[in-house]
């Protein structure tokens, strides 16, 4: 977590100060619940929450206490004392480390994917109306990096909306998996405390009670949540790749914008490179490279240990952080897009109509030729078009008016009319009915 890839609101969430400010307030409202069914005093509880809520607590004073104690809470805890005074002596009354520290990354954990799911809205904005802008925008498609048939560039937007949709809903179900509060007590026993305490902090901390901890919140929760993030980010390399392919010289049908100023090399001044496509696709590799250790994680030693509390320190902020950036760079490359669509239409042609064979073929079989016979006769003709190094306009239709075998079932209007491109975008409406709901 630097700062060249970090937005502030994301970061203020994983400071020292949000965390123990969020430990406060869950030992605070177990007070109170305590307090409410007579496990201590309520004027107590009161204190605790008076002299706490204005109180700023001290990092530096915090460190200092653990360098003695090797204990982190206990170190917080004994600040804390500093602060209240003797009533705090009812502070973390048949609680664990880890009802405090799994409840903590609960919360902040819940806030890091409000934000995420912020970052998500703004970008489906972002696809939505590059889509529509480019709905009819004819362009060459292409597999295995080869011309294939026609597409538009919207649908190219459309189809990242829909699966950052999807990715919306997997956060979302993620987010309700990982919001869990847990204030069960050594071993998840409840032995020294009520589980009514856990219901009242859950409730004023926005969470869903943990139906079954040890002494921790199941890790399978915090695999998921972290694979979900390392789903989103392998969305975001693919519209990285996607744009970096389009921006190739030989290609150049849309590019990242270019702004006043800015230096594409030290050492060529012609440089325009896709920078932005490229540090996504890392960033989004440090994402995923996170997924593994969430995953080996689910394995504790039995009631637990503490062998996935160091990753989770790194993970936490690292990942969310990380996508964060992540999100908002992509939303503004989007928006920014240059798109080209005289290129696009210069890239379909670039073949001579190749990108209609299939329509030919289709049309021989239903002409009464086999389909094995059939595809030789298109592909041979096809053939020497690739073969062909000057201008390749129109020189498939006319290598296929000139072929016997396909002159025989195909007339030459006939041939003429399978090359009408409008013939690869007459469902592009209802695709888009099917995305966008209209």
């Amino acid at each position: 977590m630097i700062p060249r890839y970090s937005r502030p609101e994301m970061v203020a969430l994983w400071t020292p100060e949000t965390r123990f400010r969020i430990w406060f307030e869950i030992e605070a409202h177990a007070a109170s619940a305590m307090a409410a069914i007579g496990m201590i005093p309520e004027d107590a509880a009161r204190t605790i929450w008076d002299k706490g809520s204005a109180a700023t607590f001290d990092v530096e004073r915090i460190d200092e206490i653990e360098r003695t104690t090797k204990h982190d809470v206990i170190a917080f805890l004994t600040h804390v004392a500093e602060i209240v005074g003797p009533e705090a002596r009812f502070l973390h009354q048949g609680l664990t480390s880890s009802d405090v520290l799994d409840t903590a990354l609960a919360v902040q954990l819940n806030r890091a994917s409000a934000i995420l799911l912020a970052d998500i809205d703004r970008l489906l904005a972002a696809f939505k109306a590059r889509a529509i802008e480019h709905k009819d925008t004819i362009t060459i498609g292409r597999s295995h990096g080869i011309h294939a048939e026609p597409t538009t560039f919207g649908l190219k937007m459309a189809e990242a909306y829909a699966e950052f949709d999807r990715a919306r809903t997997r956060l979302v179900a993620a987010q309700a998996e990982i919001a869990t509060c847990a204030m069960s007590g050594a071993i998840g026993t409840f032995a020294n405390i009520d589980p009514r305490v856990e219901a009242y902090v859950a409730d004023k901390l926005g969470l869903s009670i943990e139906p079954v901890s040890t002494q921790v919140i199941p890790r399978d929760r915090h695999a998921m949540f972290f694979a979900t993030l390392g789903v989103i980010a392998s969305s975001i390399e693919r519209i990285a790749t996607e744009i970096r392919h389009l921006q190739r010289t030989e290609v150049l049908e849309a590019e990242e914008y270019f702004s006043p100023g800015q230096k594409g090399s030290s050492a060529m001044p012609h440089k325009r490179n896709p920078v932005l496509s490229e540090n996504l696709t890392g960033l989004a590799r440090l994402v995923r490279g996170m997924v593994t250790p969430a995953l080996e994680n689910v394995a504790l030693w039995h009631e637990r240990d503490i062998s996935h509390s160091s990753v989770e320190r790194m993970i936490g902020p690292d990942a969310t952080v990380t996508l964060d950036f992540a999100l908002n760079r992509l939303t503004g490359l989007i928006e920014k897009l240059l798109v080209y669509p005289e290129t696009m239409r210069a890239n379909l042609d670039l073949l001579g109509g190749l990108h209609n064979s299939q329509r030919v073929l289709l049309a021989l079989t239903q002409a009464g030729l086999s389909r094995e016979a059939s595809y030789a006769a298109v592909q041979r003709n096809a053939m020497e078009v690739w073969r062909h190094r000057g201008d390749r306009t129109g020189l498939f239709s006319r290598l296929l008016k000139a072929d016997p075998e396909v002159a025989a079932k195909l007339s030459a209007e006939a041939i003429d009319a399978m090359f009408d491109d409008g013939y690869h975008l007459k469902h592009v409406d209802t695709i888009f009915a099917r995305v966008f709901g209209r």
